[in-house]
C-alpha cells in the first residue's frame, strides 16, 4: 500500500493513473464510497465522503477529480434497481463513468429493450472505467417520446465499458491524469432494467434525499479546497518566507464550514424536514463566492513564486493548472458583463 507521499510522487508529472494505484484504490473501495453497504460499498455519509475527497484532491487534483466524478456516478447503484446493483457492486472493481449531456439517441425496441446511439464528451477516468454513463433522448420508430406535458423524455442508461469507444482527445492544461475523454456509442442494445431516472431511487437511504445540486456543489468545493492546500504546500518550498496562515486558515475553517453544511443537511432529513431553495442557495453562493476568493488568492501567489514556479516540470505550476482547470466546470463558473 502506498502512502500519500508515495502516491503524489507516482502523480508528479504523469499523464495518466498508473495501475498499481488503481489497484489500491479498487482494494480500499475508494470509488464506492456512496454505494450502500448492502451491495458491498462503503456508504459513507456525506461528511465522512467529503473529507476522503479533499484528502485525495490534496495529494493529486488528478486524482481527487476522478475519485470524485467517479464515485459520484457509482451513487447511480442507488437508482438501479436493486439486483442490477447487487450483481455489478458484487465486484469491488466495478466503477461508473459518463457523462451529464444528452449526447443521443435511445431506440425503443419492441421487447422493451433501447438501441443506443451517440457520442458523449468529458467522460472523467475512462480508461478506468467498467461501465459507462449516459443520458439520451428516448424515441420510437425514429420519433422522439414525449412525455405529458409534451416534452422529450431522457432516459439515463448504464452500458459496459466494451460496448464503448473511448476517444482521447483531452487536450486542456491541467488534470492531465482525469482520462476525461469522450466516448462512442453505436448501435448498441440494452435491457430496460438497464436504463434509470436519476432522482428516483431504490434504496431509500438519507443519502438518497441530498438534492443533487448540494451533492454537487460541495463534492467540487472539497476538491478546489484540496486543490489549494497543495498548492499552498508547494508555494511555500519555492518561497518560504512568505506568509500563507491567512490561506491556509481561510481552507481550515471552508473545511470546517462543509462538514458543519453536511451535518446540517443529513440532519434535517433524519428528521424528515425539508431542504429548502434557501438552504440551497445558502450553499451555492457560499460555495461560488469561497471559489472564486481563493482563485484570486492563489494567483496572487502564484505571481510571487519568480520563474522556478513556471517550470513545468515543477510540482507548483501543475498543482496551478490542475486548480485553473477544474474551475472552469460549469458548477461555480460566473458570468462578468463589460470586462
Amino acid at each position: 500500500m502506498f502512502t500519500p507521499k508515495e502516491i503524489r510522487e507516482k502523480m508528479h508529472g504523469a499523464s495518466e493513473v498508473s495501475q498499481s494505484i488503481i489497484d489500491q484504490i479498487h482494494h480500499e473501495r475508494l470509488l464506492q464510497i456512496w454505494v450502500p453497504k448492502r451491495y458491498g460499498g462503503l456508504g459513507f455519509r456525506l461528511n465522512q465522503g467529503l473529507q476522503l475527497l479533499f484528502d485525495w484532491s490534496k495529494i493529486d487534483g488528478s486524482l481527487g477529480w476522478m475519485l470524485t466524478l467517479c464515485s459520484g456516478a457509482n451513487f447511480f447503484s442507488r437508482n438501479l434497481k436493486p439486483n442490477i446493483a447487487k450483481e455489478l457492486f458484487s465486484n469491488s472493481k466495478t466503477c461508473f463513468g459518463g457523462s451529464g449531456m444528452i449526447g443521443g439517441t435511445a431506440e425503443k425496441q419492441t421487447d422493451g429493450a433501447f438501441l443506443i446511439n451517440g457520442l458523449w464528451h468529458f467522460a472523467t477516468g475512462a480508461p478506468h472505467l467498467s461501465h459507462f454513463t449516459l443520458n439520451a433522448k428516448l424515441t420510437e420508430n425514429g420519433n422522439p417520446l414525449l412525455d405529458e406535458s409534451g416534452l422529450e423524455i431522457i432516459r439515463s442508461f448504464v452500458i459496459s465499458k466494451n460496448q464503448a469507444e473511448i476517444i482521447p482527445n483531452w487536450k486542456s492544461m491541467g488534470m492531465k491524469a482525469t482520462g476525461t475523454y469522450s466516448f462512442k456509442v453505436d448501435n448498441v442494445k440494452v435491457a430496460e432494467d438497464c436504463s434509470f431516472i436519476y432522482d428516483e431511487f431504490f434504496t431509500g437511504d438519507t443519502i438518497d434525499k441530498i438534492p443533487f445540486r448540494i451533492f454537487a456543489d460541495l463534492t467540487l468545493l472539497v476538491n478546489y479546497l484540496g486543490m489549494a492546500s497543495h498548492f499552498s504546500e508547494e508555494a511555500i518550498k519555492i518561497r518560504p518566507y512568505l506568509d500563507l496562515n491567512f490561506f491556509d486558515e481561510k481552507i481550515d475553517n471552508a473545511m470546517v464550514k462543509v462538514i458543519k453544511f453536511a451535518n446540517e443537511i443529513e440532519d434535517l432529513l433524519n428528521e424528515s424536514k425539508a431542504i429548502t431553495q434557501e438552504k440551497q442557495s445558502e450553499i451555492h453562493d457560499y460555495s461560488s463566492d469561497l471559489v472564486d476568493n481563493l482563485s484570486h488568492q492563489i494567483l496572487q501567489i502564484y505571481i510571487q513564486l519568480g520563474i522556478n514556479a513556471s517550470h513545468t516540470d515543477s510540482a507548483v505550476y501543475q498543482v496551478f493548472c490542475d486548480y485553473f482547470t477544474a474551475t472552469q466546470h460549469s458548477n461555480f463558473r460566473k458570468e462578468f458583463e463589460n470586462m
